[in-house]
């Protein structure tokens, strides 16, 4: 009898071992048969009070699913969660702290056979929800890692000013069926570009009464840009030569040396830096040119450094910049005329304080200040035009990555106070953009702003507050033919009555990719100038077509 007992002891126990067998795999997939609840699975969801991804071993079914025998004692007095803590929970991660070490390590792979089901849960009541990233995950990689569509080989430097550096929105823009792929020179890549083409002008000289002429163009350019995982290093030269038949005195010859550098100190953290030198000939339509004689030589030696840093959803950004401006001599009729009174020195600190909704949308202000100095007065008045400036703005930034909408728009006030009592106060709205529009994928749109006060030594006058709004739509006919058309509005105004000029410019283009290296481009522009005195207003047009060819 006690034999038979024993035997079916052993009987029963096989089978509730086989029972259980075949039960496991259904407790696997995180289904509690007492409530029917799903758990949270796999190796990137702890939870409190439970073990974590690491201390799992063969003993447990699953991911989430309580042990049957506690491997603790449960004598143990659990440890208390403070509801303050971070407890990020499915789909979700610590905040990225400043000064954090290292970067949160991405998220172990779901072990054969898990199925998590469950949407993203919020963070648990009571925990500061500044301390848990709840951001979708495209938001995070947006942010992190740029998504498709943006090269870091054409735009890894362009933080320095957000006012002028309009790369990236130009790239959206421009819509080209073909990008410049470069040419691969060891951790750097070359993009080589040379446009060839001929100009015709009815008003050479931008003058009442007009003499037309035709023109011989060449602009040459090379850019080389790093290849690497951080930091970033970017050479620039470009070049422009134009031969007219008749009038000798309006051939251009201009270029520009640029370079800039940037230093990741940390993911949150870099500095940039900019040494360029620009020549070139002053527009006859300029404020102070001369219209007479050859057109006046300027030389602008620039540099520019900027630091910047992210706390989690807010930035900040110190940059300085030092510009000097030079003034050639011109020459009418053998006479000499110097123009070294209106040679001077800018320099400009700005902060800017910048808050993000989402990697394609943030609020920004900004506050800069700068000094103009110049050396000597003004042969015009003997009065020396050396002022301090102060620039405030608010605005909205699209980013830079954004594939619908890149740039910024912002508006704002600004006054420059000359030394000298003697002349008044330029001050009123500024406006600034530098935006693209992408309205379809045949389609763009670009928004272009600046306000600024302008330099002058007309007699008894300390500047001009210059406005420039111009809008350009770009529409692609065919996948290789794109047409464009543009409007722009500018403004000078003394404000006290001496200048106020206003120029209205249309253009219309049309460019042929006749191949990834080879574009075809023919553009017409009208110009119609005006001013309060009428003696020098004028109407232009333009006509260039040429070929570009880039690599």
């Amino acid at each position: 009898m006690g034999d038979r007992r024993i035997a079916w002891f052993m009987s029963g126990f096989a089978v509730a071992a086989l029972l259980g067998a075949l039960t496991a795999p259904v407790l696997a997939q995180g289904v509690s048969r007492a409530t029917g609840e799903s758990f949270p699975s796999g190796p990137s969801l702890p939870n409190p009070g439970r073990l974590g991804s690491g201390d799992l071993d063969d003993n447990f079914a699953a991911p989430g699913i309580p042990t049957p025998v506690p491997a603790d004692d449960p004598s143990e007095t659990p440890e208390e969660q403070d509801g303050l803590e971070p407890t990020p929970r499915s789909g979700q991660r610590p905040v990225v702290q400043d000064g954090d070490p290292n970067f949160p390590a991405e998220p172990l792979q779901v072990r054969d056979g898990i199925v998590d089901v469950n949407e993203p849960l919020p963070a648990e009541d009571g925990t500061d929800p500044l301390t848990i990233d709840t951001r979708p995950q495209e938001d995070v990689d947006a942010f992190e890692n740029p998504p498709a569509g943006f090269d870091p080989l054409l735009f890894q430097i362009e933080d320095l000013d957000p006012i002028q550096d309009n790369r990236s929105t130009s790239r959206l823009f421009r819509q080209e069926p073909f990008d410049p792929i470069g040419i691969k020179i060891g951790s750097f890549i070359l993009f080589p570009e040379l446009e060839l083409g001929g100009s015709w002008y009815s008003n050479v000289f931008r003058a009442p009464n007009a003499d037309a002429d035709i023109a011989f163009d060449v602009k040459p350019s090379a850019r080389i840009v790093s290849n690497w995982s951080s930091h970033a290093l970017e050479f620039r030269a470009t070049g422009g030569l134009s031969y007219f038949k008749e009038f000798s005195s309006e051939n251009d010859k201009s270029y520009l040396l640029e370079s800039r550098g940037k230093l990741d100190v940390t993911r949150q953290t870099n500095v940039q830096g900019l040494v360029s030198r620009e020549q070139a000939l002053e527009s006859r339509s300029a404020l102070d040119a001369s219209s007479a004689g050859n057109r006046t030589t300027q030389i602008t030696d620039r540099a520019e450094a900027t630091f910047n840093h992210r706390f989690n959803r807010l930035s900040l950004q110190f940059r300085g910049s030092v510009n000097d401006f030079a003034f050639g001599d011109t020459e009418n009729l053998g006479v000499v005329t110097s123009n070294s009174d209106r040679d001077y020195a800018a320099y400009e600190e700005t902060v800017r304080a910048t808050w993000e909704f989402k990697p394609t949308l943030s609020a920004f202000t900004e506050v800069a200040i700068n000094q103009r100095k110049y050396d000597t007065a003004a042969t015009t008045d003997n009065i020396n035009r050396s002022s301090d400036g102060r620039r405030y703005r608010a605005g909205v930034s699209f980013g830079n990555t954004g594939q619908i909408l890149r740039g910024e728009v912002s508006f704002g006030y600004g006054v420059q106070t000359p030394d000298d009592s003697r002349l008044r106060d330029i001050d009123g709205l500024i406006i600034d953009a530098n935006a693209t529009w992408r309205v379809s994928d045949l389609t763009s749109v670009l928004l272009n702003a600046r306000s600024d006060v302008t330099e002058t030594t007309t007699t008894n006058v300390g500047g001009s507050f210059n406005r420039n709004v111009g809008v350009e739509v770009r529409h692609a006919l065919r996948r290789y033919l794109i047409g464009s058309a543009g409007l722009t509005y500018a403004t000078q105004d003394s404000q006290d009555g001496i200048i106020s000029e206003d120029e209205i410019r249309a253009t219309l283009g049309l460019e042929y990719f006749a191949n990834r290296d080879t574009v075809l481009f023919s553009r017409y522009a009208h110009t119609t100038f005006g001013s309060t005195d009428g003696l020098t207003d004028y109407n232009a047009d333009e006509i260039r077509v040429g070929v570009r060819l880039r690599r």
